[in-house]
C-alpha cells in the first residue's frame, strides 16, 4: 500500500471509529510495522490533521475534521454509486430522490479518470421483484423518528387481525420487496415490527416519546441478538 494512500486510510479508520484506537491495531489493520505507524501519525499531525494520542489508550481524531470529496478512493466511490443505486431502485420516493442527487454529486467532485466507475458502473443492483407499496408517507415517518414522535397506526396483521396501537419508530430496515417500522408498542409493551404496506391508516402525533432513540435502538439490538 502506497504511504499517501495508508495516511488516508488511518484518518479514515480514526473518524468512523467510537473510542480510540491503539498504533498496535493500526498496524494489525494495515499489514505494518508500529515503527511505521509511529511515523505515519507524526506525518499526520505535522500536517495539521487534528489527531491527539492518550498513552496507553490510542488516538482519537477530534470531532469537525474533513477533508477534500476528491479524496474518494475508487472503493469508495464503487461503494456509495452501489448503495445509492440499490436506494434508488427501492427506498420511499424521497429517498429514491436522494440517491439519484448523490450519484449526480460523486460524478461533479471525482477526478476525470474515476467519472466512467460512476457513469458506467459495471457493479448494478437490480430490482428485478417489485416492492411491496408503503401505506404511509415513509419521508415523514423518518422525521418522525428523528423527531421522536409517536405513531398511532390501525395496522393488519398476516393473519387479517386488526389492532389499533400507539408506537414509538426508532428505526426503518429495508428489504428486497418489503420494509419494516422497529418501534416500541406501547399496547404490548414490548418491541415490535410493522409491515409498511400493512399500516391501514397513521396519524403522526405531536406527543414525544420520553427515550431517546439511541437508548431505544440499542436495547432493541440487544434483544435481538439474545
Amino acid at each position: 500500500m502506497r504511504r499517501a494512500d495508508r495516511l488516508f486510510r488511518i484518518i479514515q479508520a480514526l473518524r468512523g471509529a467510537r473510542t480510540p484506537i491503539t498504533a498496535q491495531k493500526l498496524a494489525e489493520e494495515f499489514e505494518t510495522s508500529l515503527r511505521t505507524i509511529y511515523r505515519d501519525i507524526d506525518e499526520l499531525m505535522a500536517q495539521y490533521v487534528p489527531i491527539r494520542g492518550v498513552a496507553g489508550i490510542g488516538y482519537v481524531l477530534e470531532q469537525g475534521y474533513d477533508m477534500p470529496p476528491l479524496m474518494l478512493t475508487p472503493d469508495e466511490i464503487e461503494a456509495a454509486v452501489l448503495g445509492a443505486q440499490w436506494v434508488a431502485a427501492r427506498g420511499d420516493p424521497a429517498l429514491m430522490r436522494g440517491a439519484r442527487d448523490l450519484i449526480a454529486k460523486i460524478n461533479a467532485v471525482a477526478p476525470e479518470h474515476l467519472r466512467p466507475m460512476i457513469l458506467d458502473s459495471p457493479l448494478m443492483a437490480p430490482n428485478l421483484t417489485p416492492g411491496e407499496p408503503d401505506a404511509l408517507d415513509m419521508e415523514r415517518v423518518r422525521v418522525w423518528i428523528r423527531m421522536q414522535g409517536k405513531l398511532q397506526i390501525h395496522y393488519r396483521d398476516s393473519g387479517d387481525r386488526d389492532s389499533h396501537r400507539i408506537i414509538w419508530p426508532i428505526a426503518v430496515a429495508y428489504f428486497e420487496t418489503v420494509r419494516l417500522i422497529v418501534a416500541w408498542c406501547e399496547l404490548r409493551r414490548a418491541f415490535r415490527h410493522f409491515r409498511t404496506d400493512r399500516i391501514k391508516s397513521a396519524r403522526f402525533l405531536e406527543e414525544i416519546f420520553p427515550t431517546s432513540t439511541e437508548i431505544l435502538r440499542a436495547a432493541w439490538w440487544k434483544e435481538r441478538q439474545r
